[in-house]
C-alpha cells in the first residue's frame, strides 16, 4: 500500500454489553473508508438504524487513543484513552445521557495488503451516574475487492 492514503473497506462491528452478567451482542455490517496519515487511522461509515435514520461514524484511531464521533438522529464524541476515565454526552431523540467512559483494553492492527484491520476497545460506561456495564467493540476491516 505505498503512498496509498484512502482505501474502501469492508467493515464488520460486534459489540458486546455486559450488564452485570446478561450480554447483549449487536453485530452490523458496513462499507466505508480508511485514511491513513502518519500514524494516524481514519475510517469513516455509516449506519442506518432501525428507524432509517442514518448515523454517520468517525473513528480516529491514534497510537495511545481512540476517538469515535457519532453524528445524526444519534450523535456523541466518545473518546477511549487505555486507563483514563472521559466524558462526554450521548445526545438521543429521547434526551441527553450523560456518559462516563473508562477504558481497560485498546488493540489495533493496522490493515495491511497481507492481512486484515482490526481494532478492539474494552471498556466500562455508566450512563446518567448509573451502575457500569462493561462493552466491548471488535471492529474488522477489509480491503475492498476492485475486481
Amino acid at each position: 500500500m505505498p503512498n496509498k492514503q484512502k482505501i474502501s473497506v469492508l467493515i464488520e462491528l460486534y459489540t458486546t454489553i455486559d450488564d452485570d452478567g446478561q450480554k447483549e451482542y449487536h453485530k452490523s455490517k458496513q462499507t466505508g473508508v480508511l485514511y491513513k496519515k502518519g500514524n494516524i487511522d481514519v475510517l469513516t461509515f455509516e449506519e442506518v438504524a432501525e428507524d432509517a435514520s442514518v448515523v454517520k461514524n468517525l473513528v480516529t484511531i491514534q497510537p495511545d487513543k481512540v476517538s469515535l464521533k457519532r453524528s445524526g438522529n444519534l450523535s456523541m464524541n466518545q473518546q477511549f484513552h487505555v486507563n483514563k476515565a472521559t466524558e462526554n454526552v450521548l445526545k438521543h431523540p429521547y434526551g441527553n445521557l450523560h456518559m462516563e467512559t473508562y477504558t481497560t483494553a485498546i488493540v489495533y492492527e493496522p490493515l495491511t495488503p497481507a492481512r486484515n484491520g482490526s481494532l478492539q476497545i474494552v471498556y466500562d460506561v455508566k450512563l446518567n451516574g448509573q451502575r457500569a456495564r462493561q462493552q466491548k467493540i471488535d471492529l474488522i476491516m477489509k480491503e475492498e475487492d476492485m475486481a
